[in-house]
């Protein structure tokens, strides 16, 4: 029966990755594609990805608080992805720039609720187990895969609200996931063991992972914003776009099955270092040869270390680097100021050098000079200094 149990508790958790990063699969290449075809420039384009980005500064902080101090995750999650789905119905009416903005920002506010909470749940259901980890987490690859593809094929027939349909169905379907998860039990409120987050932020290593995570973020701007636009600009269909964009995500699978043991062979540090500077050489290639397809092909493949081995090695960071009490806490500072502060002025920096396309060299040129400095900040500390706690 406790097998039983637990063989069911990680295919939920496993749907639910699916899910909620097959939702990003929709949102994440293609929402540009529907704000351009309302008739927004890459300007506004850019100011909306950084408004709405930045509900992940206050977002993650003020659930996981909540979270930490209840032990309510899973209320936390499920609560989380209704008010998503809520708020998220009003995009269907929003026209004008402002609207638009405070829907999303809503929507986004309350999304923030579910990741953390989510690795949370999933790191303790499985005892901190990181392979078992890269098993679950793999299929938020899969999940997003799939949907990047289908909804670039269905911008080739239907018009360019296509995106925000499908995204409503995944957020329904995140919703009803969420009630089929279970909270484990040595899941308990952390009130009675008040632990300060601050003192551990103002430790120089927590301080120069943020930064470098935040560099990386703040790199992504234009990949976000404009990646899909640009391949049509440059005359790749809809399907072609989807599979691009899906190629990266498919070679994070194999990164997640094999993270674990490149973590305990080469170690935090230097796979961190090594994934900032190889995105540094994607945004180049892909801002001075996006012509060539073979290229673009060629650096869809480094994100299986910009995001999928990084966010691994991060995952693995926090967890043994930091006491358990404030791991969703901890998590959250990760959220808020790597996808929040840096993805927000990355956003936003990227509106403003695109220019309808015409700025797309300076844009990811500048795009891999940020991730490369991710990877120099982190020379500012020792492989030993990073691994230390890796133990514990």
């Amino acid at each position: 029966m406790a097998a039983s149990s637990s063989r069911f508790a990680i295919i939920a958790l496993s749907l639910t990755y699916a899910l909620y990063f097959g939702q990003l699969g929709v949102i994440t290449p293609y929402l540009g594609v529907f704000l351009d075809g309302r008739g927004f420039t890459s300007v506004e384009i850019g100011e909306l990805f950084a408004v709405i980005t930045l509900a992940r500064i206050i977002g993650p902080s003020l659930w996981a608080g909540v979270a930490d101090r209840t032990g309510k995750i899973l209320f936390i999650l499920r609560l989380g992805s209704g008010l998503t789905v809520l708020s998220f119905i009003g995009v269907f009416w929003a026209y004008s720039f402002w609207y638009l903005t405070l829907v999303m920002g809503l929507m986004m506010m309350f999304w923030t609720a579910v990741l953390p909470q989510l690795e949370v749940l999933t790191l303790q259901t499985i005892e901190g187990d990181s392979k078992r980890y890269g098993r679950i987490r793999l299929w938020g690859s899969i999940g997003f895969i799939v949907l990047t593809v289908l909804v670039g094929k269905a911008l080739d027939f239907f018009s360019t609200d296509a995106p925000i349909y499908a995204s409503m169905l995944v957020l329904i379907g995140l919703f009803i996931s969420s009630l089929t998860l279970t909270q484990p039990q040595n899941l308990k409120p952390k009130a009675a063991v008040a632990v300060r987050i601050l003192p551990f932020l103002r430790d120089k290593v927590a301080l120069l992972f943020l930064l470098s995570n935040a560099l990386l973020q703040l790199s992504f701007g234009a990949y976000y914003g404009f990646f899909a636009l640009y391949m049509r600009d440059l005359g790749y269909s809809g399907m072609q776009t989807g599979l691009l964009i899906a190629l990266g995500v498919t070679v994070e699978v194999g990164i997640f099955l094999v993270a674990q043991r490149l973590i305990s062979r080469f170690g935090v540090w230097r796979l961190m270092v090594f994934c900032l500077l190889a995105t540094g050489l994607r945004w180049l290639v892909l801002g001075t040869l996006a012509d060539m397809f073979w290229l673009v092909f060629f650096s869809q493949f480094i994100h299986a270390l910009s995001f999928g081995l990084n966010h691994s090695t991060s995952m693995h960071f926090i967890h043994h680097y930091f006491p358990t009490q404030i791991h969703g806490r901890i998590q959250a500072a990760y959220i808020s100021l790597a996808f929040g502060l840096g993805g927000a002025v990355g956003n936003y920096a990227a509106g403003l050098l695109w220019q309808q396309g015409a700025g797309s060299m300076l844009t990811f040129s500048a795009a891999g000079a940020c991730a490369a400095a991710g990877g120099l900040v982190l020379l500012l500390v020792t492989p030993q200094q990073m691994d230390k706690r890796g133990e514990s």
